[in-house]
Parts: C-alpha cells; structure tokens; sequence
C-alpha cells in the first residue's frame, strides 16, 4: 500500500490538499482511503470508511470517542484492583478527553489501515491528514518512543519470574495484576510496531504544503532538520494559494511578488528532495469534489495535468537510499574489525553545530538537533564499538565509532 502523509505549517490549506490528493489518486484508478480529523465540504464525516466515489472512501478519526473507549477497556481490566481500593467506576458519559487523546486517535486509525480492518481487499492509496507540522512531527515519532519505554518499563525477559507472582500476591495481600499488564503491554507493543512499520516504509512518504511567504519558510526551514532526523522522506513540497503573477492591482501585484520570491528560495533549497508543485488560489474556500478538481488540473512544472497526482508503480519518490548508512575507514583491505573504524552517517539539512547533541548510552544514541530529539538503537556492530568522534558536514553527520578488541571477535 502507497501511504502519502500531509502536513505543513496550520493554516496552509494541508486538510484541503490531503482531499485533493486522494482524489487525484483516486481518478488514476487506485483504491484510495482518505483519513482526516477535520470536516471536510462535500465528504462524508462518518467515523467509519464511507464511500466518496467509485474509487475512493473517507474516515474521520473521533478522538473524544476513541478515548472513552479506551479508558472504559482499561477501568474494566482494573475493576478487581479499583474494588479493593475502595475506588468508584466512571461512566462514559462523565468523561472528557485529555490532551493528547487525538494523537492516540489517530494513532488507531493508523493501525487500522495498516492491518486492513477496514477493508476487505485492501486499499492501494492511503493519504493521511495529519496535524499541523511540528504536532505532526511528534505524533510521527511516538510509535518508536512508546515502544522504547514498552521495553524498558517492562522488559519482555521480566515473565521469566511469573511463577512467583502467586507467592508475591498472597505476601503483599492483594491480587497482582502483573500477567495482564504484561499481555496488555504486548498487545500494545504489536499494534505500535504496526504503525512505525507503516511510517517507516519504503512506499510512505510526506507531502508538505505550505502557503509561499516569510513565516512558511521559516517554519519549513526549521522542520527540514527534524523529518531527516525521523527519517521521513518528502515527496513534494506543495505551494498552496498561489496567486496570479500578473495583476494590475498593486496590493495583489506585491503579494504575488512576495509568494514569487519564497518560490525561488524553494526551488533552489528543495531541487534534490521535493521540488515544489504550485496549486493555485481559487479565490475562495474549496467547496467540494469539483473545486478540489480544479486545485489538482493546472499544469505543474513537470508538465502533468495532475500536479497532486501520486506515482503507484511501487517507487516512492524521494532519495532513493536509506537516511542512515555505515561507511568502512582505516581497515585494511576494506576489512572491518579492530584495526578499521565504522562511520555511521546522517543527513541532516539545515543542521548546524551549535544546535547539535550526542550521547552514547549503552546500546543507544541520543540525538538532539535544535527543538529535535531522537533516541536511536545502535546496529550491532556498532554496539561492539566506543564513539571516537563526531562531525558534521555538508549536511551529513558523520558519527565514528572504533572497535573495541575486548568485545570484537578477532579470526586467526
């Protein structure tokens, strides 16, 4: 399945583009499912996939019910603990969602589409509306941070000492929830590794979208950093409400000149990863199916009469290698052992020293780039090896790691 992430700076029209795209996607004969959290003119707004066309469904994620469902499930799995503790169960009509019950939501959704709940022959496109882009950027970068507390809170290798568990519970006097809470864990572990799996596909990509002009180009100039960090590839920075070149208004005429500026610098900054794509300003908010058409008809700098069209041969546009990658120094005859040093390498555009951290910790590197953070499990050979030294360069950050004899094994 082709998956095409939207985000960008709030106010950009990124809920509007994701519609577009999933059309455009549709109308090339794929099986397309959009899914977004905000209503969206001329779509259904039901919480279960609905048919817009032929060829493409819509599903619009419920945080407020999606948390009420989740927190009931876990109050049930408590009520013998609750009881104890003398604790009075709510009821769902009595619950608020929290802060950050969107995330999960969507989230969920995530999954779902992943494992194909929602479909049973599948669906060849899916685009996905995402939050604004540095909300985006977190709820991306959740699943692996989950997962990573998962393990260390509680660590698979721990059920070894099950069978202590109903001595423990006649010692302390009170049931001990452990079994469940680690199936529980499990549960949840799989269904998070579903969804970082998904984003960290070959076939998903990120479409930013943005409104030309000074604050969208400050803001995609921090965030460039932050998706090479997480790995994210962008397949197209899309130029939302681009006015006409030509207008004998001066007002109009300096808006134009302004947004004709920003464009340079984007095509310039942007060539090798995602050049831009222009959707014009229809002069008024999209309405439905046939005024999204229109944004996605007008020919592009490629030429096509699809500018938001999304390429289903099974290549994801963008670079073609991985992010991360080792390079092999100082070994002789390319042998890597004690004798050589393993460069690990990251691009990283737009990163500067000043704003660059690393930390090893154990079998760990904790990576922080300006408001960034990252915490990267080391390949295993890497973890056989001390850090030497760091650098960064023309963009890519260069991490040199030197075996350590008393961990590498040496051959005869």
């Amino acid at each position: 399945m082709r998956t095409v992430l939207v985000t960008g700076p709030g106010g950009a029209g990124r809920t509007t583009v994701a519609a577009a795209t999933a059309l455009a996607g549709s109308r090339g004969g794929a099986r397309t499912l959009l899914i977004s959290a905000d209503a969206i003119p001329g779509f259904p707004s039901a919480t279960e996939p609905a048919q817009v066309t032929d060829t493409l469904w819509s599903v619009r994620t419920d945080s407020a019910e999606h948390f009420r469902g989740e927190l009931l499930a876990l109050q049930d799995q408590l009520s013998g603990v609750l009881g104890l503790l003398g604790g009075n169960q709510l009821d769902g009509e009595e619950l608020t969602e929290l802060p950050g019950s969107d995330q999960l939501a969507l989230l969920h959704s995530l999954r779902r589409a992943a494992r194909g709940d929602w479909s049973r022959d599948g669906y060849d496109l899916l685009v996905v509306d995402l939050p604004p882009l540095r909300e985006a950027l977190a709820v991306l970068a959740l699943p692996e941070q989950l997962r990573r507390y998962l393990r260390r809170l509680l660590p698979q290798e721990r059920q070894a000492a099950r069978a202590l568990r109903p001595m423990l519970a006649q010692l302390a006097g009170v049931p001990m929830p452990a079994q469940w809470l680690y199936e529980a864990a499990a549960r949840r572990d799989a269904e998070l590794a579903a969804v970082q799996a998904l984003i960290e596909d070959r076939a998903t990509t990120l479409r930013l979208v943005a409104e030309p002009g000074p604050a969208a180009e400050d803001a995609l100039r921090t965030a460039r950093t932050g998706l090479a960090l997480q790995g994210l590839r962008v397949d197209a920075l899309v130029a939302n409400r681009v006015l006409p070149r030509h207008s004998a208004d001066p007002w109009f005429a300096a808006l134009a000149a302004q947004q004709e500026k920003c464009l340079d610098h984007w095509r310039e900054e942007w060539a090798a990863e995602a050049p831009p794509v222009e959707v014009p300003h229809l002069g008024r908010d999209p309405q439905g199916p046939d005024d999204l058409t229109a944004l996605t008809s007008t020919s592009g700098p490629t030429g096509t009469d699809d500018t938001l069209g999304v390429p289903m041969d099974g290549r994801a546009p963008g670079r073609a290698e991985d992010p991360w990658w080792i390079e092999e120094s100082g070994a002789p005859d390319g042998a890597v052992g004690p004798d050589g040093i393993l460069v690990w390498c990251l691009r990283l555009p737009g990163a500067v020293k000043k704003d660059l951290q690393l930390v090893r910790r154990g079998s760990e590197l904790l990576l922080t780039v300006g408001p960034f953070h990252r915490i990267v499990p080391l390949e295993s050979a890497l973890r056989r090896c001390t850090v030497s030294g760091a650098a960064l360069t023309d963009g890519v950050l260069r991490v040199r790691f030197t075996p350590d004899p008393d961990l590498w094994p040496r051959t005869s």
